[in-house]
């Protein structure tokens, strides 16, 4: 069994420049002007799916993004196109983080571990 994340989007390749740049993935060359984007990297493979409605309502599934150093995780990707949900960070059971969201409105959480 293998597994794949994923992600709804509406410009496939706006949402792979986002997410290889986050993630430090490559995009896998576009096999014609299909509905799909494979995204490969050291981690979880990731699939963008091109669909023609809008985001609408929480996520039920979301990715989190565990890193060192929070404040400058978050703005690293704030600069690759994310947009901040959250005005101040989260703390909870030592753990910190931000919600943020990514070009689509797809929420995804960026949080530094205890200690």
């Amino acid at each position: 069994m293998e597994l794949v994340i994923v992600v709804d989007c509406a410009d496939l390749d706006r949402s792979a420049r986002f997410w290889c740049g986050v993630l430090g993935y490559t995009a896998a060359a576009p096999a014609g002007p299909g509905r799909y984007r494979q995204l490969r990297g050291d981690g979880i493979e990731v699939l963008l799916q091109r669909v023609p409605e809008a985001k609408s309502g929480k996520n039920r599934v979301h990715l989190d993004l565990r890193v060192p150093d929070l404040e400058s995780e978050v703005n690293r990707v704030l600069e690759l196109g994310a947009r901040r949900l959250t005005d101040a960070p989260i703390e909870e059971d030592g753990w910190t983080w931000h919600i943020l969201a990514d070009p689509d409105g797809n929420e995804f959480c960026v949080l530094q571990p205890p200690g």
